[in-house]
């Protein structure tokens, strides 16, 4: 017991709201204040608009003495319920086949994208660490990160300079009297097409995680395994897999949540409006839009909305609790 405690007779008093780990981490949460602020204008104050999904929603002007002056707030209150009546729009006999086409496309891209994304970020991020000369892994994970941040309107622009009934391809094609190519009506060109601009996006982005769990594995390990004659590869298998399982395993739950959502920009902007080409192109987001811009009525996109958000949330939880019952150590929660 300290003297300034048995001089006065009283316990010193607790700091409230552990002010101490506060002040002591004020930097890094003051580096999540911005992430946050996002996450709750864009995901949780949204969240009562999923009523939009079981009502008949009418616009309509409030009265000017109502203390709601919002019309789509208001007309959002006022809009008579229906149930699930804006769902079976999905499941009619003339919408039901599309509907399964889009289900079908949303989850096969992203199966595809998961897999071998995983492949090419990690490879990439195995290759970086490996480079000797520090300058070139940075240059080299710079270049190959850059097209991130370009917009997939550019990146449509380039497609259909290549793949145009007068684009680069036909007019090299024409040039050797080898046919043509016409991209916007062949089927089979869009999933190499979607995989090749995703990988070329998102690899330099997703390796970064990876990259920075392999540069925190000791490198005595590799050391040690090379001098009993280990080779690169199973150094690879023995050390540097073992490592990256936790993470990979983490970014995959999530992903999974986010299967029955796609890249919404990808998909709409890339194949340019063809409608030749929808049966392989359209996902449940395009759908979405496409209902939105058509003037359906809003229950029926919210109705699909809906759908997407609460199959990917049971799809977090049925993941993680087999992780939980598997692995403990690596589940989310």
């Amino acid at each position: 017991m300290s003297i300034r405690t048995m001089s006065s007779g009283k316990p010193p008093k607790k700091k409230r709201w552990n002010a101490d780990k506060v002040y002591n981490n004020l930097s890094y949460l003051t580096m999540v204040i911005p992430g946050a602020i996002w996450l709750f204008l864009f995901s949780y104050l949204p969240m009562p608009g999923i009523i939009l999904a079981f009502k008949k929603y009418r616009f309509s002007m409030p009265p000017a003495h109502y203390w709601i002056q919002n019309k789509f707030i208001y007309s959002l209150i006022k809009s008579a319920w229906v149930g699930w009546d804006n769902f079976k729009y999905l499941t009619l006999p003339t919408n039901i086949t599309s509907t399964l086409t889009y289900f079908r496309n949303t989850i096969l891209y992203n199966l595809l994208f998961m897999v071998v994304g995983l492949v090419f970020s990690v490879g990439l991020a195995v290759i970086i660490y490996e480079l000797k000369s520090q300058f070139w892994a940075k240059l080299y994970h710079s270049i190959l990160f850059l097209p991130f941040f370009i917009s997939w309107i550019v990146v449509a622009y380039v497609v259909y300079a290549l793949g145009s009934s007068n684009g680069i391809i036909n007019s090299m094609l024409h040039a050797a009297n080898m046919g043509s190519l016409e991209v916007y009506k062949t089927t089979a060109a869009w999933p190499v097409i979607f995989l090749v601009a995703n990988i070329w996006r998102y690899t330099g982005n997703g390796s970064i995680i990876y990259l920075a769990t392999i540069t925190s594995i000791d490198r005595e390990l590799y050391e040690a395994a090379a001098m009993d004659g280990a080779t690169k590869w199973k150094q690879f298998v023995h050390i540097t897999l073992p490592a990256l399982i936790p993470v990979i395993v983490l970014l995959q739950i999530l992903a999974v949540g986010r299967i029955f959502g796609s890249d919404f920009d990808m998909f709409y902007t890339l194949p340019n409006g063809a409608a030749v080409v929808k049966d392989v192109t359209y996902t449940l987001d395009v759908f979405v839009y496409n209902m939105l811009r058509g003037g359906a009525p809003l229950g029926y996109p919210a109705a699909a909305g809906f759908i997407q958000s609460t199959v990917g949330f049971v799809l977090i939880l049925v993941t993680n609790y087999i992780v939980r019952k598997t692995r403990p150590e690596m589940a989310l929660f």
